[in-house]
């Protein structure tokens, strides 16, 4: 675990944070320490685990399975189906997602409000930097993608869990 400094960069702030990175930690252990942090500690983070082992459906709170999944092949395929502690739609992540999470006291980006809207914003901007070199980036309302630059590679979907 590493210590990161905090910087203001061209409209989108970025508080001190403590980094924890990962590589292809099962999401649920993931998403068990993102819940022990959000309630146990009073410090800013920023987890990133570069994929997961095995395919996984990942469920929002309040998401119905019923509506959301389809029971016949996840049964069949045995896809374990998961759900977060937090809110969010329903996404289906593998070896080849990056998971980014970032957990903040209210008070870590000034004039930040903590609503879904606004941090989807925030964040776009810092990938809007970290994607630019990479090709054309996007804010969307499921995720952000990146479409690259060079044409002989595919769009790179970046899901918000």
């Amino acid at each position: 675990m590493s210590v990161t400094g905090s910087a203001i960069g061209r409209g989108a702030a970025r508080p001190l944070m403590r980094l924890v990175t990962m590589s292809g930690a099962p999401i649920l252990r993931q998403l068990h320490l993102e819940e022990r942090l959000l309630r146990r500690t009073e410090d800013n983070w920023c987890i990133i685990n570069d994929s997961t082992a095995l395919p996984t459906i990942v469920m929002g709170v309040s998401g119905r399975v019923s509506e959301l999944v389809e029971i016949e092949p996840v049964l069949r395929d045995r896809v374990p189906v998961i759900r977060r502690f937090s809110g969010g739609g329903t996404v289906i992540v593998d070896q080849g997602t990056v998971f980014v999470t970032f957990i903040c006291n209210k008070s870590a980006v000034e004039g930040l409000q903590p609503f879904p809207r606004d941090i989807m914003s925030w964040s776009g901007q810092l990938y809007g930097k970290v994607f630019d070199r990479f090709g054309e980036f996007h804010l969307r309302e499921n995720g952000m993608e990146v479409q690259h630059k060079v044409s002989s590679f595919p769009s790179l979907t970046v899901n918000c869990l």
